[in-house]
Formats: C-alpha cells, sequence, structure tokens
C-alpha cells in the first residue's frame, strides 16, 4: 500500500488540551478544526480538554503547557504545543501529507 494510500485510510484521534476561552485557545481551536477539515474529512476525532475544567486529564498525557496537540492514534503519539497556526508543522507533526487546492496529496 503506498503511504497515500495509507494515509487515507488511518483515522486520527486527537485531543487538544486548552485553557478555557483565551485568544490563544480560540486559535488553536479554530485552526486545528480547518486543518482537520482540510487534510482529514470523516477520519477523525476531535476532543477538547479545558484544563481549568478538567485538570486531571493533563497528568496522564503529562500536558505541561497549553494550548498542547495530542496525536493518540494513528501511533506513534506526538505532542504539539502552541496555537496551531504553522499549517506544515502541524501536518508534519500529524505525519500527513498537504492537500493541494485541487484535492490531491502531495505525492
Amino acid at each position: 500500500m503506498s503511504d497515500a494510500a495509507k494515509q487515507g485510510a488511518e483515522h486520527y484521534k486527537l485531543q487538544l488540551f486548552i485553557t478555557g476561552s483565551t485568544p490563544r485557545s480560540t486559535r488553536a481551536i479554530e485552526n486545528m478544526r480547518r486543518i482537520c477539515d482540510q487534510n482529514l474529512r470523516g477520519r477523525y476525532d476531535l476532543e477538547v480538554i479545558d484544563v481549568y475544567q478538567n485538570p486531571e486529564a493533563t497528568k496522564d498525557l503529562q500536558i505541561v503547557a497549553t494550548p498542547t496537540l495530542v496525536k493518540i492514534l494513528p501511533e506513534p503519539l506526538r505532542r504539539i504545543i502552541g496555537d496551531l497556526s504553522d499549517n506544515d508543522r502541524v501536518l508534519a507533526g500529524l505525519n500527513l501529507t498537504p492537500i493541494q487546492p485541487n484535492g490531491r496529496s502531495d505525492s
């Protein structure tokens, strides 16, 4: 199976840790939803976790900064810290090839 075909079949489980409704948290949520809609349409679960409301959720994954995106599946587990505005960095962290405007992957 080619990398592009394999990438197209994988389902992503993502957790985004934020702190309240700060501008940085809001930007991270918007950026991640856009990236997922453009690159993982129908193949992802994104759980947004507010560490103010659920502080114990940070312990298992050792979250020390927010916003932090954690890719649970597919393995390996990866963490991306920041507001997720650097599209290329986020895609690299998720091990994804960018989708071009014509809907095809860059491979």
